[in-house]
């Protein structure tokens, strides 16, 4: 059945875009229970259950409420966030705030009349309290899962949301929605996500929706009409699965030396790095290769159309372009 959101023309005037380190983090965690990951994210999981087999990660707070096994969790989770680049600490900071009437109500929801897991009585009783323990799990689960992998993962969600404004500005809402998931249209003020469970009609706030890309929800479209915020819409990020081809466990692609050979080795790293988008910033970070340096290699790169670039914000982010791929290795071609 559809689950259908009012979505006039008053909300789309205040429906916006946002990238969420929390909502990634969180999502991830989910994704370690998945017994049989996607493809997509299967590198990640395969990289994150290794690390966690050396060091384990102990979230008795967070776990129960992330992996329900019921159809929702509590949507104050991953409060949508306050600007387009959202800030972890920031983020957290505001779960942290929950009031202790948002907490009780979503819990009531998703658990109703049981059974409920400790920490959830716990927190339905403390909410205050409660709510530190299970933001300091978050923010171990951030610093262990998510950052050493976040340049790479913000590029990818910056490079979606310039995508997305240009379908927006060329083609209105009707062109923005019917490209973002099979499931989801907009027609007529409203906007429709097939096959989301029972019908629901959702009326929304004046402050519209909040559109939060994402590399761990894939393949899946979902709209949270609960947070302790705003109403958010998590979609499936273009190009997610290139986030993962920089693992350490990732073979070096086969047609990489004969690139090198061809562009020298930094230009070649370069060219391959850049299957997921990025920064000159996070290129020198990555490579250990001075700014202006990596500008050059860049002009030249993308002056011979191995490189595609476009801007997000005050950033251009830079992407490997097909011939490019096709240099590296005709048989590897990265998602668009």
């Amino acid at each position: 059945m559809p689950h259908v959101l009012e979505l006039g023309v008053t909300d789309l005037a205040a429906t916006r875009f946002a990238t969420s380190p929390l909502a990634e983090t969180v999502t991830a965690v989910r994704r370690l229970a998945d017994p049989n990951p996607v493809q997509v994210n299967r590198p990640w999981v395969n990289w994150a259950r290794s690390q966690l087999a050396r060091v384990p990660l102990r979230i008795p707070w967070l776990w129960p409420l992330a992996i329900t096994g019921l159809p929702h969790y509590p949507e104050f989770l991953m409060p949508a966030p306050a600007g387009q680049r959202a800030d972890f600490a920031a983020e957290l900071a505001t779960f942290r705030a929950t009031s202790a009437e948002h907490v009780r109500a979503s819990l009531r929801r998703v658990f109703g009349d049981g059974p409920w897991p400790r920490s959830a009585t716990s927190l339905y009783a403390e909410p205050a309290s409660s709510l530190a323990l299970i933001a300091a799990e978050l923010s171990e689960c951030h610093q262990r899962l998510i950052a050493p992998h976040w340049d790479r993962i913000r590029s990818v969600l910056d490079a979606d949301i310039a995508y997305r404004t240009g379908l927006l500005a060329s083609g209105g809402a009707r062109a923005l929605f019917s490209d973002m998931h099979p499931d989801l249209h907009w027609s007529d003020g409203t906007l429709t996500l097939a096959d989301a469970g029972p019908f629901e009609q959702v009326s929304l706030g004046p402050d519209g929706v909040v559109l939060m890309p994402s590399v761990f929800c894939w393949p899946d479209v979902s709209t949270s009409v609960a947070t302790s915020t705003q109403t958010t819409l998590h979609y499936p990020a273009r190009a997610a699965a290139t986030v993962w081809h920089a693992l350490p466990a990732d073979a070096q692609p086969d047609g990489l030396a004969a690139t090198e050979a061809l562009l020298g080795i930094v230009r070649a790293r370069l060219l391959d790095t850049l299957r997921s988008p990025a920064s000159t910033t996070a290129l020198a970070r990555q490579l250990a290769v001075t700014p202006g340096a990596v500008s050059q290699h860049l002009a030249v790169l993308h002056g011979s159309g191995l490189l595609t670039r476009q801007r997000s914000g005050r950033t251009v982010l830079y992407q490997t372009s097909e011939l490019g791929l096709a240099l590296l290795a005709p048989g590897r071609r990265a998602e668009r």
